[in-house]
């Protein structure tokens, strides 16, 4: 599963992390990744919502906070309910544009080892074409079956991510998630190799109060 939460704030203005664990929850994603996670709002005085998520979501968290201020955190996460064999966190910001991350890791799913990629790419063309070439680095050493999920912001065909990694990860969702009360742009993905361990997919079209962003969600069969 990978969902865009938009700092736990809804369309309707609401700020609500307890609408984000009960949506996951319905769900019941063995993996999942969420990117604007965002305790700023909150201040240093609060829980943190990468702790409150990670808490709520999966017995193991990775987090990449890609800003810290005096206020609070802001990143992603990956959360998951199998134990992680190695991770790294990769900065693939580009110049002087927001910082961004990858999250790399092995997870060790029962029937073997599966590689996770999540991240969350920039708003920019360029930034994104120089975050699409280092993604594409990454999943080039792909040696078990991998799984690369998260926001990429990625709406053109030329110069896109999914054309970069057609080659390397040609599995991939294809669900309109952006905003999430009309959705027609596709922004969030699940790309995998080999394709066939994609065996289903789609969108929670109820979660459309919850975030500006739908949950994607797949069924990913590792044998």
């Amino acid at each position: 599963m990978t969902w865009n939460i938009h700092g736990g704030i809804g369309p309707d203005g609401q700020f609500s992390l307890e609408r984000i664990t009960a949506t996951v929850a319905r769900h019941d994603p063995d993996i999942v990744a969420l990117q604007e996670v965002d305790s700023r709002r909150l201040g240093r005085g609060a829980r943190s919502p990468f702790e409150l998520l990670r808490e709520a979501v999966g017995e193991h968290g990775i987090e990449a906070k890609s800003i810290s201020t005096a206020d609070g955190d802001y990143g992603q996460m990956l959360v998951s309910r199998c134990p992680f064999v190695t991770t790294e966190i990769h900065d693939i910001t580009h110049a002087d544009r927001e910082p961004r991350r990858a999250i790399e890791t092995e997870v060790f799913c029962g029937q073997g080892k599966l590689r996770v990629v999540a991240t969350h790419f920039g708003l920019n063309l360029a930034e994104r074409r120089t975050q699409a070439k280092r993604l594409v680095a990454i999943a080039r050493r792909h040696t078990a079956p991998t799984v690369m999920l998260g926001d990429f912001n990625d709406w053109f065909w030329p110069g896109s991510l999914r054309h970069a990694l057609k080659h390397e990860l040609p599995g991939r969702t294809r669900h309109a998630t952006f905003p999430s009360w009309c959705p027609v742009l596709r922004l969030d993905r699940i790309f995998c190799w080999p394709p066939e361990i994609l065996k289903h997919s789609f969108v929670d079209r109820g979660a459309w109060r919850v975030s500006d962003h739908l949950p994607v969600i797949a069924d990913i069969v590792v044998e």
